[in-house]
């Protein structure tokens, strides 16, 4: 599949978002989001330095780095679903499965 997503990144809200982020997974609340062990999207179960921070609305789309739009995530999901939305991930994924 081509990637039909346009991204225009804005190196300085990147890095301002980035930064935000590295004070947010300081907080007790992410703490506590991931001591559950929980993927957001495969619900899957890991250990809790084994999920990572996924941004819902991606960064490089102009997401910001807010407790409403972050969640755990482990690393094969976060990896899958890059710079796309999670409603452009379950496309992406329906078009796969009726090429199948």
């Amino acid at each position: 599949m081509s990637d039909w997503i346009e991204i225009q990144k804005e190196p300085k809200h990147i890095a301002r978002e980035k930064q935000k982020a590295r004070a947010l997974r300081r907080t007790q609340w992410w703490r506590n989001k991931i001591a559950q062990g929980r993927c957001a999207y495969c619900q899957g179960t890991f250990a809790p330095d084994a999920l990572t921070m996924d941004h819902i609305v991606p960064l490089s789309r102009g997401g910001r780095s807010t407790k409403g739009n972050v969640v755990p995530c482990c690393t094969a999901c976060n990896a899958t679903k890059r710079y796309r939305t999670p409603a452009e991930l379950l496309l992406q994924q329906l078009r796969e499965q009726e090429s199948n």
